[in-house]
């Protein structure tokens, strides 16, 4: 936002209060609407049924400027939440707006009264919008909740129990969602990815978030395991002699009946082909020889 577009480009005419089009910064801006006088009740009365009744929309340009110091007053009081004093102004106006457009002259209160709610629910809109990343407060209970416990916290830190307490009873809310609000007001946000120039950079939470699983070239890289695993080494076992085939098999690809693979021993299999278990072990380690090339080659 840029401090000229909080003035509106609206000059004397026909004995309407006006403002020049750039009052150059926020400094400026806040000492000319400070100096534009306020409205009597019935001149009050006046612009407002000028503007309700006939859409006169000059009439509602005065009500706003003659209320803008209104706006300023309570932006300041806002300043605390560490957001440009401008932009609640801006924010605030569009509050005053808003009011303005709504306000019935005939309900006997001063339009200052009836402004103040629009202002201060504008600003606070704005300021759950940009004070965290992450939304604090969405339910109406909620925001309530966090501009009593942030004016109330007695201090920076860590409320104690006897604070949280305190504030729920003053509050009359319970002490489980001060605690809660006050978990969420005291996190700050962090970067996803650390700066190229900072020495903790491996420390970011990009670092330990990211999930290597689904990274394209692990995910055609665990594609192309699967499909050695079943296509390679079923040809690579078709190029091995029956008894070869039937020795590797035993010992690494099959299945028993609690789950455990590869269970036959070399003696096993000694008895089941009538050698030695010297004889199979010979085998198997031609077998699986043979069978790395095959795999190579299917690779």
């Amino acid at each position: 936002m840029t401090e000229n577009a909080l003035v509106p480009s609206v000059r004397v005419q026909g004995g309407a209060l006006v403002l020049p089009g750039s009052l150059g910064n926020l400094d400026a801006y806040i000492t000319a609407v400070n100096r534009i006088p306020m409205l009597s009740a019935e001149e009050e009365r006046a612009l407002a049924r000028g503007y309700r009744e006939h859409g006169d929309l000059n009439c509602a340009g005065q009500l706003v400027l003659s209320h803008l110091r209104l706006v300023v007053a309570v932006a300041r009081s806002y300043l605390g939440y560490g957001l440009p004093h401008g932009d609640l102004i801006q924010e605030g106006n569009i509050g005053l707006m808003k009011a303005v457009k709504r306000f019935d002259p005939d309900r006997g209160v001063r339009l200052v009264s009836f402004a103040l709610h629009w202002i201060k629910a504008e600003i606070h809109e704005f300021i759950l919008r940009n004070w965290r990343l992450v939304k604090l407060a969405t339910t109406k209970a909620q925001r309530k909740l966090f501009f009593n416990l942030r004016s109330l916290k007695q201090r920076a830190g860590t409320m104690s129990r006897e604070e949280i307490e305190g504030v729920a009873r003053e509050l009359n809310v319970k002490p489980e969602e001060v605690a809660e609000m006050e978990t969420r007001m005291s996190g700050g946000d962090v970067a996803l990815e650390g700066r190229s120039d900072e020495a903790v950079e491996e420390f970011a939470p990009i670092q330990y978030l990211t999930d290597s699983s689904s990274e394209p070239t692990a995910v055609i890289e665990r594609q192309r395991y699967d499909q050695l695993q079943r296509e390679g080494i079923q040809e690579a076992l078709a190029a091995l002699d029956p008894r070869s085939r039937r020795v590797i098999e035993a010992r690494w690809l099959d299945e028993d009946s609690d789950g455990s693979v590869g269970t036959a021993t070399l003696h096993d299999l000694a008895r089941e082909f009538g050698v030695s278990a010297e004889r199979i072990r010979q085998i198997e380690a031609k077998a699986l020889r043979k069978m790395r090339g095959a795999l190579d080659a299917y690779a």
